[in-house]
């Protein structure tokens, strides 16, 4: 079976675009990429922007689009060091409100300023949220693509009105050029938009950046960023298909073959680009006394992929899974959301001897990674922590799993359910073997059919997830991005 680990993109020999046309200097700075807002949580929210050139970031909000009363902070000066982005953090934010900002950029000494670009979102409320997820954006090749309506997966995500979005990885893929055209399965040409830098894979500072720039540029997804905040984490496409730290690339098209040079460059790429906090990726996001959003990093501290069959191997390392245990303990949040970004049970493949994933295709007691995560969940019971619910994008299909004791391999924990949403733009693969160690079940998957791969987001598998979240339930929705909900599940809230 055609599986998305194992595809890459053809020869760049068929490369048919030119070069990048050469910028032009406004008379006044402008906002290039439009403005994003991240990790809104109690009394703080992020604001992101990018200039054309060096000027000072400023930001003013109110609680009224019409800015009657607007609290402006001055950001920082962005230079080409960070790509000329800046962020800034609005703090003192009062709950349950909608936040109207703005966002300009000044030069110095008075010498003009930027029109303003605008955003909003919604501060946490006591009583509900909904939050939508997914992942998998430019994958395999397939970029923007005029003729099909470029990425229209984040113009359904935006119709479904969710609050928050969870960016569950693979934000971009480094490692797939997006060439001029390329054949689909059918025979068909899928055209996109390109340029030199995304044509090719990524290696320098300023390759990665433009994938992140690239994905900005499409209509759908700045209007959504500036009006639903995103949490963002990464997975592997940001650098490279399933890479470790300290992995040597055995990749032809590489001229740097060290995986975690790469991996720096992609992730001050990411900070550069995304409305997240500076420091580690895996942190908590506390959207009220409703809801705790726990975001995980399967990348840095993981070891090297091998059969998963030993008795030791981490997917999070020590000190991750530790925080992810205490974290979810002292949660006050009503609920809490784990966004992984590695699903928990399914075999993902690296080669023919190496497991990407937590998964190692034994169907007996907890071995390699699997010790990590059944050690994490067995704490979390001994702790009493429950009402938490897993989702994860990652493998280019949508489904729902069910995970009980009752049916794991010498394992104690609560009952839970993860589901895995996406791509949201990317071909489309699966479904994968899910590992019968933890208990898991398959309630629920829309996939191609056999023997198919890599299909086309025209080929309507494109997917993302919902969670509404109430004092007495939350209930879990898997949508296709032509509105048509696919799947649902409500889970009682269990004192």
């Amino acid at each position: 079976m055609l599986n998305r680990r194992g595809f890459l993109i053809g020869s760049l020999s068929t490369l048919a675009c030119g070069p990048r046309a050469p910028a032009v200097r406004t008379q006044q700075p402008r906002v290039t990429h439009g403005v994003q807002a991240g990790d809104v949580q109690t009394g703080r929210a992020l604001v992101w922007a990018r200039c054309d050139e060096p000027a000072r970031m400023v930001v003013e909000w109110d609680t009224t689009a019409s800015f009657a009363r607007p609290r402006a902070i001055a950001g920082p000066v962005v230079t080409p060091d960070s790509d000329h982005t800046g962020i800034v953090a609005l703090d003192g934010l009062p709950d349950a409100q909608t936040i109207a900002y703005r966002v300009r950029f000044e030069r110095e000494a008075a010498r003009g300023a930027s029109a303003w670009a605008t955003g909003r979102f919604a501060t946490p409320r006591p009583d509900r949220v909904r939050v939508a997820w997914t992942g998998d954006t430019c994958g395999q090749g397939y970029g923007r693509n005029p003729e099909w309506g470029g990425l229209r997966g984040y113009a359904a995500i935006r119709a479904a009105e969710p609050a928050v979005l969870v960016n569950s990885g693979d934000l971009i893929y480094a490692d797939n050029p997006i060439v001029a055209e390329q054949q689909t399965p059918d025979g068909r040409t899928w055209r996109n938009v390109t340029n030199e830098r995304v044509a090719r894979v990524a290696e320098s500072l300023d390759d990665f950046r433009a994938r992140f720039a690239y994905n900005l540029e499409d209509e759908h997804v700045q209007t959504l960023a500036a009006e639903v905040p995103v949490i963002a984490q990464w997975d592997d496409h940001e650098t490279h298909n399933n890479w470790w730290p300290g992995q040597t690339l055995d990749d032809a098209r590489y001229r740097e073959r060290d995986a975690s040079r790469l991996a720096a460059h992609a992730l001050r790429a990411t900070f550069e680009w995304t409305p997240i906090p500076r420091g580690p990726v895996h942190r908590v996001v506390r959207y009220g006394p409703l809801l705790d959003v726990v975001v995980l990093d399967c990348r840095s501290f993981r070891t090297p992929n091998d059969p998963g069959r030993g008795e030791a191997g981490a997917m999070l390392g020590s000190a991750q899974a530790a925080w992810l245990v205490e974290t979810l303990a002292a949660s006050r949040a009503r609920w809490k959301i784990v966004a992984c970004d590695q699903p928990i049970a399914l075999v993902i493949r690296d080669g023919s001897d190496r497991q990407e994933g937590w998964a190692n295709a034994d169907p007996g007691p907890p071995l390699g990674r699997e010790r990590e995560l059944a050690g994490v969940l067995a704490a979390l019971k001994t702790r009493g922590v429950r009402n938490v619910a897993w989702i994860t994008a990652d493998v280019h299909y949508a489904a729902a799993h069910h995970f009980d004791p009752a049916r794991a391999q010498g394992v104690d924990f609560e009952p839970f359910w993860e589901h895995v949403a996406g791509p949201i733009h990317a071909g489309t693969f699966g479904p994968e073997e899910l590992d019968p160690t933890l208990g898991g079940e398959v309630r629920f998957q829309w996939a191609p059919p056999p023997g198919a791969g890599n299909l086309p987001p025209w080929d309507g598998l494109q997917s993302f997830g919902t969670i509404d979240v109430a004092l007495d339930a939350l209930a879990i929705t898997l949508w296709g991005i032509d509105g048509r909900a696919r799947h649902r599940v409500e889970l009682p809230w269990r004192a």
